[in-house]
């Protein structure tokens, strides 16, 4: 059984004016996903600003989302860390609040070898033995790119690390992945401009940073596809590709909390480093939401 199949949102984490976590508007926009199709949850990733979270916020931000959710999609745990102690505990917390899956980004900064990723995921997995676990590529972020061999090595060879969310944006590296893989692995774009050809190569869905803002038109483009309407599909997909490249002419998610506050949501600011918009991104920000048919406030 896969962890889910469609469009999991990669949610933001709503702040306060004063910078602390606003569990309130969380749980506003956690309703509002399951309201409009989202598939599942993914809490505390980079959208939802993991990395500025203090180890007792982003738990407490979990616990929070998987008791709201209640079983009614499968929530998705961020639980990676550079340091592997780190990720074990996290990961054991998440595991104890009832996530149904753990999404473990690649060591980033200190990096590894690819040796050193097998040994790194591998703890983790035999932490947690009874939570599947979904590698998380992006090396733009990190500085560290799972190789097609050793993402299928892990997926074969530990019971409990079942997918990939492959953000490289090298389609090349995740065909190659996936031929090697013949079946081992389930597969999730972690891009949102490349959902259509990543599900082309056998993948399973997409966690996804436009669902904050589209959840609908994201799961529809999702279903369309494994429903076998590839024409209705692909127009979501081309449809969508200004709005997405906007969400992207900055840092995520300084554009999509910014998207997200011109929509009356009120999400509060991003954590510093992070700071807002350039004036000029964000009016083609406002542009591309206008165009794509989403009201502003």
């Amino acid at each position: 059984m896969a962890i889910f199949k469609g469009a999991a949102v990669a949610i933001v984490t709503p702040m306060h004016e004063d910078g602390k976590v606003n569990y309130e508007k969380l749980e506003e926009l956690l309703e509002y996903q399951i309201a409009n199709s989202t598939d599942a949850i993914v809490i505390c990733g980079t959208t939802g600003e993991s990395s500025t979270l203090t180890h007792g916020e982003h738990l407490q931000t979990i616990k929070f989302a998987i008791d709201k959710v209640a079983g009614r999609v499968p929530v998705i745990a961020g639980t990676g860390s550079n340091c592997t102690e780190t990720a074990v505990m996290m990961s054991q917390e998440a595991a104890s609040y009832g996530a149904d899956a753990l999404l473990i980004v690649t060591p980033y900064y200190n990096k590894a070898s690819q040796k050193g990723l097998i040994r790194h995921y591998t703890e983790i997995a035999n932490s947690v033995p009874e939570t599947p676990i979904i590698m998380y590529n992006v090396p733009s972020r990190t500085g560290c790119n799972i190789q097609p061999a050793t993402a299928v090595a892990l997926a074969r060879n530990v019971k409990n690390i079942v997918g990939i969310k492959a953000a490289s944006g090298d389609l090349s590296q995740i065909a190659k992945m996936m031929s090697m893989a013949d079946g081992a692995l389930e597969l999730y774009s972690g891009n949102d401009d490349q959902v259509l050809p990543v599900l082309s190569l056998g993948g399973l869905g997409v966690i996804s940073v436009l669902s904050n803002v589209a959840p609908k038109n994201t799961h529809d483009m999702v279903m369309k596809f494994m429903e076998g309407d590839l024409a209705g599909a692909a127009k979501l997909q081309l449809e969508a590709i200004s709005l997405i490249n906007a969400l992207f002419c900055e840092v995520n998610p300084i554009p999509v909390k910014t998207a997200l506050n011109l929509m009356g949501w009120k999400v509060g600011p991003t954590r510093m480093p992070l700071c807002e918009m350039e004036p000029e991104n964000e009016e083609r920000l406002k542009k591309a939401l206008v165009d794509y048919g989403i009201k502003l406030a």
